[in-house]
């Protein structure tokens, strides 16, 4: 009796993967964004945590003050990664029924 519970559960781990590896597909594709210093610097990220573009107005950039420019670009490429570790936590959680497996995410 043993070994068809074994096969069971077997089978919807198989399936739990590969569901996630066609999520971590689609997550690759959602992307988020994020804006600082009211919209001088949009960040736009993917689900996979790469930086898809950077947006600068030109009234961001002061040569006589580059420090606040870099400060407000690190602020949006933080925010817009943690927004999209965020979305593919939130995803995750939902596929997994928010048991948490170690080394998936």
């Amino acid at each position: 009796m043993m070994g068809g519970n074994m096969n069971k559960m077997m089978k919807q781990v198989q399936k739990m993967q590969q569901d996630m590896v066609k999520l971590q597909e689609e997550l690759g594709n959602r992307t988020v964004e994020s804006s600082v210093g009211g919209g001088a610097v949009k960040v736009v990220a993917s689900g996979k945590n790469e930086i898809l573009s950077v947006e600068i107005k030109p009234e961001a950039v002061d040569p006589e003050d580059v420090e606040m420019l870099q400060d407000l670009v690190r602020a949006a490429v933080n925010e817009a990664l943690r927004l999209a570790q965020e979305m593919v936590s939130q995803e995750m959680s939902k596929l997994t029924g928010g048991l948490k497996i170690p080394g998936l995410f």
